[in-house]
C-alpha cells in the first residue's frame, strides 16, 4: 500500500532528529577537545580514548540491537535507547574525573546505538527496496547537519556556556526526540505469517549467524568498514588538532574548516545516494559507485597525509597545505560514500533479516572505529615523545600523518581483499563492483 506524504514525514523526521543528535555527540569532541584536556588535564591517548568508548559502548550493543530491531520494531527500541544517552550526557556534564567522563560517554554511545539502525529498519519496512539507497542518504544527510553543528555553532556556543552546560542542554533535548519519535512515529507490525515473526531468542540469534556466514558480506564489510571508520575517528576529534597543530590555524579557523567538512559530508550524502538511485535504473551497479567514491577518499587522505610531510610543518597557502579548506571538504564528501554498501547488502538478504544485516556491518564499523580514534591518539602521543627525546622541535606533528597512514594502508589492504574475493566469486551478482 502507497505510503502518503505526511505519513512519510512522520517516519522521517523523528529518526532524522535521533541521528542528528547521535552525530552531533560524536563528533562535538573535535572542537571541545582543547577544553576537555586542560579543564581535566588529559594527554592525547586519555582524550583518544574518552571520545572513542562513544564507539565501543555503541558497536558492542549492535548484535542485540538487530534482534530487538527485528522483533520489536525501532519506534520503541530507539525511544528507550535515547532516555539512556539523556542520562549519560547529563553524567558527562557532572563529571569530576575521567573515569566518570568515561563512563558517561559510555552512555551516550549505548544510548544513541539505534538513531541509525532503527531508521534503516523503518525504511526497509515502509518504503520500497528501490528507493533505500536515496533515504538512506537523506537520513545520513541528517547526521551530517549534526556533525555541521558539532563545528562552528558548538564554538560560538562556547563563548555563552561551558563544556558542561553544553552537554546538559544536549541531555534535555535527547529526551525530547525521545517522546517525539515514541509518540508521532507510526508503528507497522509485520503480518503473523511474516518469516522471522515469531521466532524464539535462539532462531532469532541464528539469523546472526547466517550474515556472518556469507561471502557476499565479507567481502564488502572489511572495506566499507575501514572506510566509515577512518572518517569518524578523523572528523570526530582528530581533524580538529591536525587543523590546530599540523596546518598551524587557531580554534576559530579550524572550526570553520570542519564546519565545511560537515556541510561536505550532508552534500555528499545526499548526492550519492541519489546518483545510487539513478544510476542503478540505468544499470550501474550501486556497488560501482560504492566502490569508486571509496576510492576517491582514499587519494584524498593520501594527499592529506603527504602535505602533513611538509617542511616547516604547518606551511600554508597551498591546495595540498594541512589546513587547506578544498582538501578538507574533499575529505567529507567522498568520506561519506562508505554509507552505499548498508543498502547494498540489505538487499542481498531476505527483508526479516533487515535489522541483523545493518547491524553486523555497524558492529565492524564501530569497532574499528574505537581501535582506530584511540590508536590514532595513541600514536601522536608516542611520536611526541620520541620526538622529544630526540631533540626535533615541532617534529612532533609528524606523528598524524604516520597515524592517518595506518588507516589509509588498513583501507589499501581491504580493498585488496575485495578484489581477491571478487574473483573467488564471493558474493551475489549484485555485489559485484564490474
Amino acid at each position: 500500500m502507497p505510503v502518503s506524504f505526511g505519513k512519510r514525514l512522520r517516519i522521517f523526521l523523528p529518526f532524522a532528529l535521533g541521528y542528528f543528535l547521535s552525530y552531533l555527540y560524536r563528533a562535538i569532541n573535535a572542537v571541545l577537545a582543547p577544553n576537555l584536556s586542560g579543564d581535566m588535564g588529559l594527554s592525547p591517548a586519555e582524550l583518544g580514548l574518552l571520545t572513542a568508548v562513544y564507539f565501543i559502548s555503541f558497536g558492542a550493543f549492535q548484535l542485540p540491537l538487530g534482534i530487538l530491531l527485528d522483533r520489536y520494531g525501532p519506534r520503541r527500541i530507539e525511544a528507550a535507547l535515547l532516555i539512556a544517552a539523556a542520562a549519560g550526557a547529563l553524567l558527562f556534564a557532572r563529571a569530576g574525573s575521567l573515569p566518570v567522563l568515561v563512563i558517561g560517554r559510555a552512555l551516550i554511545g549505548f544510548g544513541v546505538s539505534a538513531c541509525l539502525m532503527a531508521a534503516f529498519k523503518a525504511f526497509v519496512v515502509w518504503f520500497p527496496p528501490e528507493q533505500l539507497p536515496r533515504i538512506n542518504g537523506f537520513q545520513m544527510a541528517a547526521g551530517g547537519m549534526g556533525a555541521l553543528a558539532a563545528t562552528a555553532p558548538v564554538e560560538a556556543a562556547m563563548a555563552v556556556t561551558d563544556w558542561r552546560g553544553m552537554f546538559t542542554m544536549l541531555s534535555l533535548l535527547t529526551a525530547g526526540v525521545a517522546a517525539v519519535i515514541f509518540f508521532v512515529v507510526p508503528e507497522r507490525r509485520p503480518p503473523r505469517e511474516a518469516p522471522g515473526r515469531d521466532l524464539r531468542f535462539s532462531e532469532q540469534v541464528r539469523g546472526i549467524g547466517a550474515v556472518f556466514g556469507s561471502t557476499a558480506f565479507w567481502r564488502i564489510a572489511p572495506w566499507a568498514a575501514l572506510s566509515q571508520a577512518t572518517l569518524m575517528s578523523i572528523q570526530g576529534l582528530w581533524a580538529g588538532p591536525w587543523l590546530r597543530d599540523v596546518g598551524g590555524l587557531d580554534r576559530a579557523r579550524a572550526a570553520g574548516v570542519l564546519f565545511w567538512v560537515a556541510v561536505a559530508m550532508v552534500a555528499g550524502f545526499i548526492l550519492l545516494g541519489a546518483a545510487a538511485e539513478r544510476l542503478n535504473r540505468r544499470g550501474v551497479s550501486p556497488m560501482t559507485l560504492a566502490g569508486a567514491g571509496m576510492g576517491a577518499f582514499m587519494t584524498v587522505l593520501l594527499a592529506i597525509i603527504l602535505s602533513g610531510f611538509q617542511d616547516p610543518p604547518g606551511r600554508s597557502g597551498l591546495l595540498f597545505s594541512p589546513g587547506s579548506t578544498g582538501l578538507w571538504i574533499l575529505f567529507g564528501f567522498f568520506g561519506t560514500s562508505g554509507i552505499l554498501p548498508y543498502a547494498i547488502l540489505t538487499q542481498s538478504f531476505p527483508a526479516h533479516l533487515a535489522g541483523r544485516v545493518n547491524t553486523a556491518l555497524n558492529l565492524l564499523v564501530f569497532v574499528a572505529a574505537f581501535a582506530a580514534q584511540w590508536g590514532i591518539g595513541a600514536i601522536i602521543q608516542g611520536w611526541e615523545g620520541w620526538a622529544g627525546s630526540t631533540g626535533g622541535p615541532g617534529h612532533g606533528v609528524r606523528g598524524y600523518p604516520a597515524a592517518f597512514g595506518v588507516m589509509l594502508a588498513l583501507q589499501m589492504a581491504a580493498l585488496l581483499w575485495f578484489g581477491i574475493a571478487g574473483r573467488r566469486g564471493g558474493g551475489t551478482p549484485r555485489d559485484h563492483l564490474c
